[in-house]
Formats: structure tokens, sequence, C-alpha cells
């Protein structure tokens, strides 16, 4: 899923201002507090410019009339902007939807007729077979296949699913290309899985998280004590034996509320949920993308995760009476047509280890890896030689000689926290390969920025304790849980939830579905199972753990986000009250003049060019806001000290700067 060059690019502009416009019906815009309170205010000074209620200079009023209702639409074009950015995403699997047809399965064996997907009900069953497009979220009952997901991950690496085990689920979209299966669909009509893409990129589904909400209220609260405060003047002017023109009070009113922030609240949002769609990661909520930037403790796995998760050859294991290079070569000449890293790895170490140089001949005949054999290898002549799982091998010949001692040989390699590969030549076996889970490059560091971050971070696995620890250790990890059960994994996230914690964890098997759904952040792997899936709250379609360490960063990018922009907009107020409030005052008050620091032209002149200020700010933050702020890990002091001086003093700052140059303008132009 590819993200527009731009954020102004063509394609997004155009749909955006028209969505600007039409997101001035009130009914949209109430939703809006504060937009609706500037719309009424521009309405409420147009009505009184056509009926001639104002004693101030038409040109004037028109100019205020004209930068408030932009005020508005800079707003709504925002919002627009940062909704239009998923609709190409959502077009695009919408294409993929239409083409859905499905061979829906009338009775025994495979008679089959072709229905339209979307007719499709949960527990029908469907025949998938080579070059055909999934039609529905289901799980595979039976067969093995390899699907392509790039429609979906945009990765065209092929996935084997098959029925029973983690690997079972498919998604709509996918294809299959090559063998068939058959699947039981687990979605109702409309609710699967690219039914849900479409709805949140688009943001139709997106509900404000409890910090948007508690920031909206602060901000209508803002709102509320201005308009009190902008109500009493008339007073207070009529008591100092003057008037204050309508249209000036309008000005005041909306140069003083956090108009910046709540043009941009929404869209930094939508933007937020938007970056991790983008990232592959698909979030069921707003609420999750929140969670994840405030997350305390982070619970993975170690294999995938922590470790390569491509295994590589460490050490051959002969049984009695086989020389360790006769093993070597065995295992070397039925990896060599062998394109996988294990299968590259056990090359590798055979070479470097005897000096082999052997090839395959040229009538050798390779025998692939298969899901059903889970063994691979070649046949030379009347000798085959195959590696494999090892009760795949054993199951051959389970009374072959030294299958005894294999087992044995093999057990020990297991308990070592490595994965043993049996090697047979002819009939016989020969012994065994260890294949070691190799800490991946840079993790350290990773785990040590996340410390920084004030994360703790917890490994989880099903090695023994011995072995738990050796790669804890190795990989710099805080803490680990070995030999983790479903109730130990559960047990744990409770635990640290009890302790006031926010906790995140990865996930792809049914095993892993109570604490997936236990956890504050559960991002389950698109290629596990439904359960899985349905449980978390997160699915990164990429399947790749390691992920979460930059899912975390995107979720404090949002938080850091909106929090920079409510300080850049509050602090925003408080230079715009140096321009405006001298301006209006100083005919009734003139020793309020030595508030006018700026030296602004005439009253007029600051007045216009505080509400010009006010609104031509929102278009020039809507990249920051829809990017977001650039996240460093810090402490939290540091990350407040930061803000403060790069948003807070940037806020002050910049209306003094800018407000004088646009006074410039407008007198210069004799606009005012």
């Amino acid at each position: 899923m590819s993200a527009p060059k731009s954020i102004f690019a063509a394609e997004l502009i155009g749909p955006a201002i028209g969505d600007a416009f039409r997101k001035l019906n009130p009914r949209e815009l109430i939703r809006n507090p504060i937009l609706f309170t500037t719309a009424v205010a521009a309405l409420l000074l147009t009505v009184l410019l056509a009926i001639g209620g104002e004693p101030l200079p038409v040109g004037f009023q028109v100019q205020l009339i004209v930068w408030l209702w932009l005020t508005v639409l800079f707003g709504t074009f925002a919002e627009a902007l940062a909704e239009g950015r998923g609709r190409a995403q959502a077009a695009s699997l919408r294409a993929t939807k239409s083409e859905l047809e499905a061979k829906k399965l009338t009775g025994v064996g495979e008679t089959w007729r072709k229905v339209e997907a979307h007719l499709l009900e949960r527990d029908d069953l469907v025949l998938v077979e080579t070059g055909d497009l999934i039609p529905a979220d289901g799980e595979v009952v039976e067969g093995v296949a390899s699907v392509n997901e790039a429609a979906i991950t945009g990765e065209s690496a092929p996935v084997i699913r098959e029925a029973g085990g983690d690997r079972s689920a498919v998604t709509a979209g996918t294809r299959v290309i090559s063998d068939k299966i058959i699947i039981r669909v687990t979605q109702d009509p409309g609710k699967g899985f690219l039914d849900r893409m479409i709805a949140l990129v688009e943001g139709a589904e997106r509900q404000k998280t409890p910090n948007e909400i508690a920031l909206t209220i602060l901000l209508v609260g803002l709102t509320i004590i201005f308009l009190i405060a902008v109500g009493t003047i008339p007073a207070f002017a009529t008591y100092a034996g003057g008037a204050i023109p309508m249209a000036v009070l309008a000005a005041l009113l909306i140069t003083l509320i956090p108009t910046t922030i709540a043009a941009l609240l929404s869209a930094i949002g939508i933007a937020g949920m938007d970056r991790l769609v983008r990232f592959n990661v698909l979030a069921k909520s707003g609420r999750a993308v929140e969670a994840a930037g405030d997350v305390d403790v982070l619970l993975l796995d170690k294999t995938g995760t922590i470790t390569i998760g491509d295994r590589q050859a460490s050490a051959f294991h002969p049984l009695t009476g086989v020389e360790e290079r006769t093993l070597a070569e065995a295992a070397l000449i039925a990896s060599l047509a062998d394109e996988t890293p294990e299968g590259r790895s056990i090359v590798t170490l055979g070479r470097e280890k005897f000096a082999f140089d052997a090839e395959l001949d040229a009538d050798a005949e390779v025998i692939p890896f298969t899901a059903q054999t889970r063994s691979s290898g070649v046949r030379q002549g009347d000798t085959v030689i195959l590696k494999g799982a090892v009760d795949s091998i054993l199951k051959m010949d389970p009374d072959a000689a030294g299958a005894a001692e294999l087992k044995r040989i093999t057990d020990g390699i297991a308990r070592g926290g490595m994965t043993p590969l049996a090697v047979v030549r002819g009939g016989r076996l020969l012994g065994a390969v260890a294949l070691k889970d190799v800490v991946k490059a840079g993790v350290r560091e990773r785990f040590a920025e996340l410390r920084r971050m004030g994360i703790r971070t917890v490994m989880i696995t099903g090695d023994n304790p011995l072995t738990a620890a050796a790669i804890a250790a190795e990989a710099g990890v805080d803490d680990f849980l070995a030999e983790a059960t479903p109730e130990d994994k559960l047990a744990l996230i409770r635990q640290e939830q009890q302790g006031g914690k926010l906790v995140a964890m990865c996930g792809d098997g049914t095993n892993d579905a109570p604490a997936l759904a236990q956890a504050d952040v559960g991002v389950a792997m698109n290629t596990g199972t439904q359960a899985a899936r349905e449980a978390g709250n997160m699915v990164d379609l990429d399947s790749d753990p390691t992920k979460l360490i930059e899912v975390v960063g995107l979720g404090k990018q949002l938080l850091m986000t909106r929090g920079a922009l409510t300080t850049f907009s509050i602090a925003n107020d408080v230079a715009k009250y140096f321009a405006i409030i001298p301006a209006m005052f100083v005919a009734l008050y003139p020793g309020l003049g030595v508030l006018n620091v700026m030296g602004l032209s005439s009253p007029t002149s600051a007045i216009l060019s505080a509400v010009i200020f006010n609104a031509i700010i929102i278009p020039f933050l809507v990249p920051l806001a829809l990017k977001g702020v650039t996240y460093k890990p810090m402490g939290a002091g540091q990350l407040l000290a930061r803000n403060l001086a790069i948003y807070g003093l940037g806020g002050l700052v910049a209306p003094f700067i800018g407000i004088k140059v646009i006074d410039l303008a407008v007198a210069g132009l004799h606009l005012a």
C-alpha cells in the first residue's frame, strides 16, 4: 500500500477542497465546536454587512468576513486532506473486493457452484484452486497451499497456509498460487477484513479517543470562557463612554479561542491511524494507537522477534560409528538446492569446516520441501539423501538402526534451545544438524532505545530457563518468561496491569488470543489464526513482530504531535492578545498603548492582521499535523522541556513576527 509522494499532491488537493466546502454543513461542523463558533461569527458579520448594521468601513468588514470564513475552510480542509490520503487505498481495496467470486461447495466431495463473494455467509465452505482469489476471510479446513498476500501486505513472497495449527487463517483478496484448499468462511457478510480496512482508511469508523475527547472538552471550556469574557466587553465600553463594534468583538473572540489546534485536532488523529496503515499495521481503533504511545511494558516472543527466526546451522551431531565429515557432506549435498536461509547456512558451515566443494550431479533429482513431507534433499542415481524434521524422517522407517540414539541426540539439541534436523542417506540414519536461533543484529541497541523511552521489555519463550536466560542476556531484554503457557502470559499481563502499567504484546496463535485480548495493545500477526486476529486491537499485515517497536514510536509520535500543536496554539493566543487588545481599547484607555509592543500601524490594521495570521497559520501547520512531530527516545522531562522550547517558544514568537509582517503589508496596500 503505497503512500502519495507529497501531502499536497494534486490528486489529493482537488477532492480535499471539495470536501472542505461540504464539511460546512452545520450537522458536520457542530462536531467541531470551535470551528462551529467561528462559522457562526462569520455568518453573523455577513448578515450585519448585508443590513448595514456596523459603523465600520465596508472594505474592512468584507476582509474580516473573508478571513473568518477562510479560517473555517482551512480547518475543514485539514480534516478532508487527512481523510483523502486513504482514498487511494480504499479504491484499490474496493477494486480487489469487486473481483471476488467464490466456488461455494454444495455438498459432499468437491461439487461447487460459482457465487458472488458478498453472498457468502459464515461457516460456508469454499474451494480455492491455483490462481483463484480467496473470496472471504476464513480458515483452511482441508489442504495446504502457497498464497500470495501482496494485495494486502505489499510483499510478493508467498506464504504457506494449511489446515490446523497457527497458519490456517486466510484473508479475502489474497491469491492461491499453488495447490488447492478448502476454507470455512469466518466473517459475517460485509464485516470482513477488506471491509474493515476500507472503513478505517477512509475514516468512516474512526471514533474519537479518550485523549482527543478530553482535549476537545478543554478547548470547548476555553471557548466558553472567552465567549463570556468577550460578551462582557460592551458593558465596560459603555461604562467608559464608548462602544465596540460587533465585528471587532467577533475578531477578538476568534483570535483568542484555540482555533489552530481545534482545526487540526481531527486531522492529527486521522493521520495517526493513517501512518499505521501505511506502515502495514491496521489499528482497529484510535484508542489502540494512543495506548501504544503510553506503553510501559512490552512483551515479545523470542522466535522471529528477538532472534532472526531464520535459524543458522551451528554444529553436526553424528551417530555412533558415523564420522562428522560424512554427516556434514550428506547434509551439504541435501542442501545444495535448498534456497532457504537454513539450507544455505548448512552449506556454508560444511564448506567452512571441511572445505567441501561438492556440487550436484548433472542427473541429480532435487526433492523439494513440501508441507506434507517436511523434508527435502536429492536423488543421485539410486541413492536418496534427505534432511528434515526428526519425526518426519523417523516416520519413514521407525525401526531404522540408530533411531533411538538419534532421538536422544535431537532431544538434547532441543533442550539446548536449538532446532534439530535429521539426516538420512540411502535409508541409513547419519545424525542431526543443530540449527541455532541467532539474535538479530542491532536488537540490543533497540531494546536500549526502548529503555530510554521508559519501556521495560520482557521476552516470552517456550525454551527452558537456562536457554531463555542466555538469549535474554545476549539480546539485552530487561526480563524473560521461560516455558510460557497461555495461562502464564495472561497472568503476567494482569500482574503488570494491576501495578498500573500499560502492556503491549504480539502473537499469532490461538493460544495467544487470551493475552492479546487482555493487553492494552495487542498486535496480531496477519499470518496467524482468526482467533488471534479477532482478539488483538491491531493487525500487522507483514507479520513482522519486531514492528511492535515502531508501533510504540508511532503512538508516541501521535501523542507528541497533539501535545506540541496544542502548546503552539495556546502560546499563539498569548501573542495575539498583545496585538488585538491594545488596538481595541486604545481609544477608550490611551494608557493601553504601551502594550502595542509590535508597533502596529493602526487599530484596524492590528485587528485585520491578527485575524489573517490566525487563518493562514492553519494550512502552514497541516504538513506537521499529517506527518507528525519527529520522535526521539528520551525521558518525559526532557520531552516536556524540548516541546516547550520548540513549540511553546515558537508559538509565542511566530505571531509577533507574522502579525508584524502582515501589518506592514496591510498598511502598505492600504487595506485597513
